[in-house]
Parts: structure tokens; sequence; C-alpha cells
């Protein structure tokens, strides 16, 4: 049975504590769950150290989606070890092995921070992927669009949710539980199966990349979907990025957590562009 070794690596973004991929134990050796940006290998490697192993012990790479700071190091790794395979979506796939519109794309929002935030964005070798099914190593694999249209989930044996940003935001130890809703690909209503999907799947503990492992899996659930519907609302109403950015601010401070890593790990003004374009799009239909 797969398993979760222990709780999150953290790669060491943006101070730390903003993302953590997961190491798994699988009958066909070490796996890893997403891997950060490439901007982190080295301190990737560290972690894995720390745990006695070194990159060459990977056997496998399960992407939750394509996103930088998910997936952005997976074509360095592969590099680095050419006989690690790597697992995604098969939406995802095209954009790992030529992932220059997705590059483009990210260059556009961050402009000049890119290269420091993100490093290289190199392409995974087609014979180094595998699109997923419903089982990937023992693992259950459960599509989980909302957050991006490409992301899955997977779910250990023992009841571990590796949630990538389908169960939002939340850095451990606090409660704020926050949807990342960045564009283009927001869906609040495809979101909503996912965490029917996810309910359904009745876990036991969610892995979060963003920042931890948390065991009181239906009131954060709850949380989530209870923020998705209100953020919604709050951008139809007209709020502008400010209000909504303060807001959100608030309710954070309220529930006593620290804004900054939150922030860090998921900014509110890009949650803010891609509510407004779901919103729109929803408008001019």
């Amino acid at each position: 049975m797969v398993r979760l070794s222990d709780g999150p690596l953290d790669v060491g973004f943006a101070g730390g504590r903003v993302i953590g991929v997961y190491l798994l134990e699988t009958e066909e050796g070490p796996a890893l769950f997403d891997c950060g940006p490439a901007s982190c290998v080295g301190a990737l490697e560290d972690a894995l150290r720390v745990r006695g192993l070194a990159l060459t012990d990977l056997r496998h790479l399960l992407l939750s989606h394509i996103h930088l700071d998910h997936a952005g190091a997976a074509g360095v790794l592969v590099r680095r070890h050419p006989a690690l395979r790597v697992h995604v979506s098969g939406v995802g796939a095209p954009h790992l092995v030529d992932p220059s519109r997705l590059e483009r794309s990210a260059r556009r929002l961050y402009g000049g921070a890119f290269d420091d935030l993100w490093g290289e964005v190199a392409p995974v070798p087609e014979a180094n992927v595998d699109v997923v099914g419903e089982r990937v190593l023992g693992l259950e694999c459960l599509p989980a669009p909302g957050h991006a249209s490409h992301h899955v989930c997977y779910v250990t044996g023992d009841g571990t949710v590796l949630a990538g940003d389908a169960a939002g935001v939340r850095i451990d130890p606090a409660r704020f539980v926050a949807p990342p809703c960045p564009p283009p690909d927001f869906d609040l209503e495809a979101w909503e199966r996912t965490l029917d999907g996810l309910e359904r799947a009745a876990p036991h503990r969610l892995a979060l990349i963003h920042f931890g492992v948390f065991d009181d899996v239906g009131r954060h659930l709850a949380d989530l979907r209870r923020r998705l519907h209100a953020w919604t609302r709050t951008v139809a109403e007209g709020a502008s990025e400010d209000e909504c950015g303060a807001a959100a601010r608030a309710e954070g401070v309220a529930e006593g957590d620290d804004r900054d890593p939150y922030e860090r790990a998921m900014p509110l003004w890009q949650s803010y562009a891609g509510l407004r374009r779901y919103v729109e799009a929803r408008a001019a239909v």
C-alpha cells in the first residue's frame, strides 16, 4: 500500500512554509508528489538528503497539475535523473513536453520577477511522461478541475488525499482555508464537483502543497466551499481588487492567521483576476 512517508518537504520558496512537496513509499520505490519550481531544486535535494535520499533514488514524480509552483522543476529533474517517470493528466502532458506556451503566459504575468521566482522551465522528454488513468502506482487518481482544468488528486491506501491546490491553501498550523483562483481556468461549478468527489472519497487527511497535512477534513472542505462562493459573489457584485483583497486579509486575520505566507503562496491579485475573468465570462453567456 502506498503511504505518505512524512510531512511536507519544504523547498524553501519565498522564505519557506509556502511550497511543500511529499515523499511517498511505493512498491516500486520512492515517489514524489509535486516538485516545486526549478528555482528550488537545490533546496529540494537538501530536503531529500535529510530523509536519506538522493534525487536519483526517486522512481516516480506524480504531478497534481502543471502550474510552475507545482511542476516547474519537472524538466530539470528529468535532465538530472533520466530514469524518472513523470505522471500527469492528459491535458497537462503536452505542456510538459513543450512548455513554451506555459512559460510565455507566466512571463507576461510575472514580468521581470519570473526568473528569480521560477527559474528554468525545461521540457520533459515525451518518453518520460505517463498520462494518468484511474489508478497510478496503486493510488486512486481523481480528476479535480476548478483551480485548473488539468488538475488531478491522488488518494493513498491509508486515506490521505494528495490534494495539490484542489483543497485550497492553508498554512499549517492555521485554520483559514483560502481558494486560489488564478486565471485562466478558475471554474466555480467544476470546483464544486471536485469538492463533491473529495467528500465522497471520505479521506482521513488532506496533504496540501501550500502547506501541510490536516485531519479536520469535513470542516476544511466546508470552509473552502463557502469561501469559493463568497469570493465569487463579492466580485460579481462589483467589488474592486483592493476591496476584495482587504476583505480577504481581514477574514484571515480574524481567524488568527498570519497573512504573509498566504500571500506568498496565493497572491490575492491573481485570485481576483481569475474570479473577475470567470464572472465576466458567465455574464457574457
